[in-house]
């Protein structure tokens, strides 16, 4: 007997991570190469403040 619902989580795991990537290639280089986390997480608000 096949699994209920396990198809479906399939799909929305996958979805997400088409989601994530599509947003990470729109960030700019800069932000993506950071060396540290620190840098990266100033560089990325900075990044995110200038969308909204």
């Amino acid at each position: 007997k096949p699994k209920e619902g396990r198809f479906r989580l399939d799909i929305r795991k996958k979805s997400f991570t088409m989601r994530v990537v599509k947003h990470w290639n729109m960030l700019p280089r800069e932000v993506v190469e950071d060396p540290s986390v620190e840098t990266f997480k100033v560089r990325l608000d900075g990044a995110l403040s200038n969308l909204i």
